[in-house]
């Protein structure tokens, strides 16, 4: 229907953290920017022509005629969409994240989000090209018809298919049945695939994720009297050649949760750069005398970091490790409640038939951010040979390149829509239209 080479598919997976988007049958995504954008009222907000000039995508809601109260509302608010706008410093500037829990819970922002994907990173008009659009393991009914909806009524796409993540995953490894454990910045999700369908009994979610971990890796920096200077903050002097001063600059009207997400950028570049799971169960006195490994921080001074980066990894595996970082007591009392990986991982498969256990523990696929951390999967399938049954062969199966563990849900869309068996599966706008936007619950199972 849509095949042909002329027209290409749109892949996008708007993710807790990052917004991966690009043409099917590509082996990455051409644009990757912040799923967060900065949000500024108009009122009291004076903006000056350079930033104008300096941000990458300034959006502003578009209306359709039907003004409601809190469109006047949202018309008001200015949008600053895109790692580029983001890393400019602008007053009163606060940063949205539109999504809470994997759920969108401001589809305006969302709405900016796709636009600036199609119109400032890939340059095209969406009304040519059928969408396919990634979405959580446990989308809810509403969510997607309201996705649809704005997919058809205002981008006027020629065609729309959702598919899960998980199932993405699955199809980007090669495999019809497997299970999935996808761990990326808000949340982590440990899913089954059966013959190319998530088991939706089998579907456990825990809140640890890349977020939760950077912030107990601020905590832990804090703790230590170590202050992470955001870029802004900041100039470099040159004395004499080669030597360089740090000049401290005052911005008394930025926000406090641009300052955070400006100090977040940092803690989270620390994780990835020094943290590694341990192999064995983290434990305070065994790692007591670790080395410390050295850190630059941008503006300069040089941290080291002992037996954090082996505790703040070890929190997916055992979150009770949360209750002895000070700072982190407000998730104190609900850590004991959150599983583990390897019990998330044997409850899920537990979940499932009997004939499709064997296979399950024979293929589970790390995916996301958070599972590129180093030694992870050597560590997931040591714990899970413990207490699987003797008869399952636990294999843990994960792309050696860490760029495609971490776009594994966009490449296994760009692997789905340019297959020519796939064609049919659209749900094309005239069916839409005949059938309303319920009918996609039929369309994308």
């Amino acid at each position: 229907m849509y095949g042909g080479d002329e027209v290409s598919a749109i892949v996008i997976d708007l993710g807790s953290h990052t917004c991966k988007a690009g043409y099917a049958g590509e082996d990455a995504p051409k644009a990757v920017f912040p799923s967060v954008v900065g949000s500024m009222d108009q009122i009291g907000a004076v903006d000056d022509l350079k930033s104008e000039k300096d941000s990458d995508s300034i959006s502003e809601p578009r209306n359709d005629g039907r003004q409601t109260e809190s469109d006047k509302e949202k018309s008001r608010r200015k949008l600053y969409v895109g790692s580029q706008a983001l890393g400019y410093r602008r007053d009163y500037m606060e940063v949205v994240s539109p999504i809470k829990d994997g759920i969108v819970v401001d589809w305006d922002i969302v709405d900016n989000i796709w636009d600036h994907a199609f119109r400032e990173r890939l340059l095209i008009d969406p009304k040519e090209h059928p969408m396919l659009l990634a979405e959580p393991s446990s989308n809810s009914a509403q969510q997607r018809e309201r996705t649809a909806e704005i997919m058809f009524e205002k981008y006027k796409v020629p065609a729309l298919f959702l598919a899960k993540n998980a199932v993405l995953t699955s199809f980007a490894s090669g495999r019809a049945t497997s299970l999935v454990v996808d761990s990326g910045g808000g949340s982590t999700t440990v899913a089954a695939v059966h013959d190319g369908y998530v088991l939706q009994k089998a579907v456990a979610t825990s809140p640890v994720g890349g977020e939760f971990l950077t912030e107990c890796m601020m905590k832990c920096l804090e703790n230590r009297g170590i202050v992470l200077r955001p870029r802004y903050s900041f100039k470099k002097k040159e004395g004499r050649p080669g030597e360089f001063q740090t000049v401290e600059l005052d911005f008394p009207n930025t926000t406090e949760s641009y300052k955070l997400y400006s100090q977040r950028v940092i803690a989270s570049d620390i994780k990835e750069c020094v943290c590694r799971v341990p192999d064995t169960p983290y434990d305070e006195s065994s790692y007591a005398n670790i080395p410390m490994t050295p850190y630059e921080l941008p503006d300069g001074q040089t941290i080291e970091i002992g037996a954090d980066r082996f505790k703040i990894p070890d929190i997916l595996f055992n979150p009770s490790i949360v209750q002895t970082i000070p700072g982190m007591e407000r998730f104190a009392e609900y850590a004991p409640s959150i599983r583990g990986l390897p019990q998330m991982v044997f409850e899920s498969i537990n979940k499932c038939d009997v004939d499709i256990r064997r296979e399950l523990f024979s293929s589970i696929l790390l995916a996301g951010g958070t599972a590129s951390m180093q030694q992870l999967k050597e560590r997931l399938e040591k714990d899970l040979i413990e207490v699987a049954p003797q008869a399952a062969r636990v294999k843990v199966l994960a792309s050696g390149n860490a760029t495609e563990r971490r776009f594994s849900v966009w490449i296994g869309g760009s692997i789905l829509a340019s297959l020519g068996s796939f064609q049919q599966m659209w749900f094309s706008k005239m069916e839409y239209e005949e059938h309303g936007v319920s009918y996609v619950q039929r369309k994308c199972p």
